[in-house]
């Protein structure tokens, strides 16, 4: 061997050759994004094929939503009927993915009366909607829809993430005009304090706003992609780099599921609403400081008068359980919170069977002294299974005895029912 000769190959060392051509997976992945298609995998988690399949109708349309009714599973039902509204940041059927996994479907199996707000994924026509548009063209008109398929019932309202914002929201809006048509509210990891928000605060302050204001003004809302991107920057470690190492490094496809696809059906959000929801909640904390206004008036989350069952979640990077939490310090109300194990969406998704999960769980009175997040972790133990359970039973001790169950839609009322669930506006 001359001096020229690899000094590898000198000591004896089968080294391969390096190549130029990028992994496969990448290759199909970015064929994928630049085409708008889906991850490899979600086309088998069609949309009312393998999920979203509890049955149903959807009762009422409108620009902005479709109300859907869900058929009821047990020959009586809880007088009471449960509305939920889920967050417009992604599609609504994450609380109603499979059959084994579907909160929906285990509470209408529980003997309850389910409905859901299907929201409409906005496009440039949309950019002037607003949160108050959410809020009375949502939550409010579908409690009015209720009214008229269930007359003279109260309402379980239970809002998930940006939902429960609302849902919050709405509660106080009520309360504010007078003896509502509530029975309880339940929020899972849903935020009504935004000082301690978490991770995200790292990408939001006024600069980023406006930046952000600036790039939905052409558009008129905010791209899935920019939203994707956020989400993935937050839980980097776990989205993005061991994802590259195992799938594209390593060359194995991690299996896709029902989960995962429906994170892949990501939606947009409108400029007028998303600018309201950065500057009012989360930059100036208007709810939490009673600066929030409806129709031109503050309203105040003291006022709300029903029990609150609140959902948070131990590795939340959306909406920290310590932020979630704050619930006790804005209410006067009896306050049930829970802690389970998981992340923002994975540890709501714990169905009865699930394992490794548990969850801690437990009430303070209106009348009781205030503890603080540590302190309360000390002291209450975590108890093994899932905290649907747990809401389910809360639930049945704040609702009536079984009656016969309601018909579905109230065709004389104008709620005829439109099509069959999941409806037009989640695909």
């Amino acid at each position: 061997m001359n001096d020229d000769t690899p000094i590898t190959e000198r000591m004896g060392l089968a080294i391969p050759a390096p190549t130029r051509m990028a992994p496969p997976h990448l290759i199909e992945d970015a064929s994928r994004t630049m085409l708008a298609k889906r991850p490899v995998g979600s086309e088998a988690f069609e949309v009312g094929r393998d999920v979203a399949l509890t049955p149903g109708k959807v009762i009422y349309r409108n620009r902005l939503m479709e109300l859907i009714q869900y058929t009821p599973a047990t020959p009586e039902t809880r007088p009471q009927p449960i509305l939920i509204v889920p967050a417009w940041i992604m599609k609504y059927y994450i609380l109603d993915l499979s059959p084994g996994n579907s909160l929906v479907k285990y509470l209408v199996e529980r003997g309850y009366t389910v409905f859901m707000i299907s929201w409409k994924n906005p496009t440039a026509s949309d950019r002037d909607t607003g949160l108050d548009d959410y809020l009375k063209l949502g939550v409010l008109t579908a409690l009015d829809a209720i009214a008229r398929v269930m007359p003279d019932r109260r309402v379980h309202l239970l809002g998930y993430c940006l939902g429960g914002t609302l849902a919050a929201i709405a509660a106080a809006t009520l309360a504010h005009q007078g003896d509502g048509p509530l029975q309880s509210l339940t929020l899972l990891a849903g935020q009504a304090d935004f000082t301690e928000a978490g991770e995200l605060m790292l990408f939001i302050d006024d600069h980023q706003v406006s930046y952000l204001e600036n790039m939905m003004w052409d558009t008129g809302y905010l791209d899935t992609a920019e939203m994707a991107g956020a989400f993935q920057i937050l839980r980097s470690n776990d989205l993005i780099w061991s994802r590259m190492a195992q799938e594209y490094l390593q060359g194995e496809r991690r299996p896709m599921n029902d989960l995962m696809a429906w994170n892949a059906a990501a939606t947009r959000l409108p400029f007028r609403m998303h600018s309201e929801y950065l500057r009012g909640l989360f930059l100036d904390n208007d709810l939490a400081a009673g600066r929030y206004l409806v129709d031109g008036r503050p309203i105040a989350l003291t006022d709300i008068a029903q029990p609150i069952f609140a959902v948070g979640t131990t590795e939340d990077h959306v909406a920290p359980w310590r932020s979630v939490y704050k619930i006790h310090l804005l209410t006067d109300v009896d306050v049930t919170f829970v802690l389970t194990s998981g992340g923002h969406n994975a540890g709501i998704i714990i169905e009865p069977g699930h394992p490794r999960r548990q969850y801690r769980m437990a009430t303070k009175r209106a009348d009781e002294k205030y503890q603080d997040p540590d302190g309360w972790t000390a002291m209450h133990a975590p108890v093994p299974g899932s905290w649907w359970q747990a809401l389910a039973g809360w639930l049945d001790q704040h609702s009536g005895a079984f009656q016969a169950p309601p018909a579905a839609g109230a065709p004389a009322e104008g709620y005829a029912p439109l099509m069959d669930a999941p409806g037009r506006l989640c695909a």
